[in-house]
């Protein structure tokens, strides 16, 4: 199906959802992947500890990131990547929120872009036993990928809701949202992103 969108990853250095430490992307074309990036940052000044069990999550340490440009010098990379799309990520609420908060804590200001959740697309589209990234992938037919990497889980994410789309013959976000019922929201929505009943 043609839907167009940027699928969107981030790991944090701590339980602040302002400690950014990676940034995974993947952007899609009339349903296919056409362009992948990631890189690591150090997390915004005040939240750039990192806390043991994050880094057991994603292995990352604050040595790997010691020499990356941090959140304000890298908005622009990540800026220029997005572009004017509609943004999705498995747990579309917790990622918005980094934006948000890492914005907050540099004092960027950050665009009003329209996002989706593929969790809750997952949840309208498969029966599952868990709808977490690795269960949702693999119904979708992406079946190996290392979780918590950012780049692997914006592509798992990406292959997610392509699938979506594909199974509810929609042919753009929008239509996706109306077949399934899964919210498009817009940053700063404080709102979690929710199901239309």
């Amino acid at each position: 199906m043609p839907v167009d969108f940027t699928a969107i990853d981030f790991e944090t250095a701590n339980s602040s959802t302002a400690s950014a430490c990676a940034v995974g992307l993947a952007r899609v074309r009339d349903g296919v992947v056409v362009a992948t990036d990631g890189w690591l940052m150090r997390p915004p000044p005040g939240h750039e500890e990192f806390h043991p069990r994050n880094v057991e999550i994603h292995g990352i340490t604050p040595a790997d990131v010691a020499s990356a440009p941090g959140w304000s010098d890298q908005l622009g990379r990540l800026r220029d990547f997005l572009g004017d799309d509609v943004l999705v990520a498995h747990n579309a609420g917790f990622d918005m929120s980094v934006m948000r908060r890492a914005c907050a804590a540099t004092g960027d200001e950050l665009a009003p872009y329209r996002y989706m959740c593929s969790v809750q697309l997952s949840r309208s589209t498969y029966v599952l036993p868990s709808h977490s990234l690795q269960y949702a992938a693999a119904a979708a037919g992406f079946l190996e990928f290392q979780h918590h990497d950012a780049s692997a889980d914006a592509l798992a994410c990406a292959h997610i809701v392509i699938d979506a789309a594909r199974r509810a013959r929609a042919t753009d976000l929008d239509a996706l949202s109306m077949a399934t019922g899964v919210r498009i929201s817009r940053i700063p929505d404080e709102a979690a992103v929710s199901v239309l009943v």
